[in-house]
């Protein structure tokens, strides 16, 4: 198991820098730099930027350099002093722009995937014990619903359902006083009293799938041969539903569960701009958008991170779940 574990830590280590190397070279793809857009403001304000000031800017940002030599600059601060640059645009370090959003990102991703956990698992077993009755007709109308509705129509519904009938202020994770105030007991239950809506956002199209992916699985186990045999043995119905098939069936599901959670991140920039939420999404936008390169490639670093612990996390739990697995990570055969 700790032989797996190592094996995997070092996979995410190079996965995470050649994400950094692919993210930093897509990042200066578009023509220009950012000394260019400033230039292109600035003529359209009426004013016009001296090529000899443009040539200092590129010398202050690093830009005059080639751009292996950029990398190699950002990379080895980043190795030797933590130093992960500076905004362009905001003229800040970049960790003091990140370390916050990213911890509320984190957060509503983490909240998110359990509020699908929560509500897909049950309903996704009941509907499979339950096969073509009322209750799984509805739940697979509610569904295919949550999987039609656009994330970001869903939310600007809720801000209206929030803003009408609970007298809450709608945007942003924290009401404004305390937007920029130091965290204390009050804001951090302001911070939950504002997670619902996006977590029920996020999380709605997730649960949908989860409830189909797990029902069609519990109905693959429950006609196996050993849960006929546990039947006769006159094992009760519920604690062999929970012990065995309900176990194997969510194999597929823990295995997808990555791909659940890189969803959840990738996806939450949209809701993140609707709603004016505080994470990451909003400030990789207009990163991207001002080709500020170092806030840009920081953030896409952090979120690879991210994801590829969730796949890490979703190798633990198959393994716990499936002794199999266990036995393949002992022996070797598996990365």
């Amino acid at each position: 198991m700790l032989e797996f574990l190592a094996r995997r830590a070092v996979l995410m280590v190079f996965t995470v820098l050649a994400i950094t190397v692919v993210s930093f070279a897509v990042i200066t793809l578009p023509p220009g730099d950012y000394v260019d857009k400033l230039a292109l403001d600035a003529r359209m304000t009426g004013d016009v930027m001296p090529a000899e000031q443009q040539a200092q800017l590129r010398h202050r940002f690093g830009l005059d350099k080639s751009l292996p030599e950029q990398y190699y600059d950002w990379v080895s601060n980043i190795v030797r002093y933590g130093d992960f640059g500076r905004s362009f645009t905001y003229e800040r370090p970049v960790t003091e722009l990140i370390w916050e959003r990213l911890g509320l990102t984190s957060l509503l991703s983490v909240l998110t995937l359990m509020f699908i956990w929560v509500i897909a698992i049950p309903i996704g077993i009941y509907s499979a014990v339950r096969k073509y009755s009322l209750g799984d007709y509805l739940f697979t109308f509610i569904g295919f619903i949550g999987l039609a509705i656009p994330n970001f129509l869903l939310a600007l519904v809720l801000m209206y359902v929030s803003f009408k009938y609970m007298d809450q202020s709608v945007g942003g994770l924290f009401s404004p006083q305390y937007l920029d105030a130091p965290w204390s007991f009050a804001r951090i239950g302001d911070l939950l009293s504002h997670l619902w809506i996006p977590m029920v956002v996020l999380g709605t199209a997730g649960t949908a799938s989860v409830i189909r992916t797990i029902r069609a699985n519990l109905l693959d186990e429950l006609h196996r041969p050993y849960v006929l045999t546990a039947r006769a043995k006159g094992l009760s119905e519920h604690r062999l539903i929970v012990k065995y098939p309900v176990r194997y069936s969510l194999n597929p599901f823990v295995s997808g569960l990555n791909e659940i959670f890189v969803t959840i991140v990738s996806g939450e920039t949209i809701v993140a701009v609707v709603l004016g939420l505080q994470t990451t999404g909003p400030l990789l936008l207009d990163a991207l958008r001002n080709q500020d390169m170092y806030l840009a490639a920081t953030l896409i670093m952090f979120l690879s991170f991210l994801a590829v612990v969730g796949t890490l996390f979703s190798d633990m739990l198959l393994m716990i779940l499936d002794p199999r697995i266990r036995r393949q990570a002992r022996e070797g055969e598996l990365l």
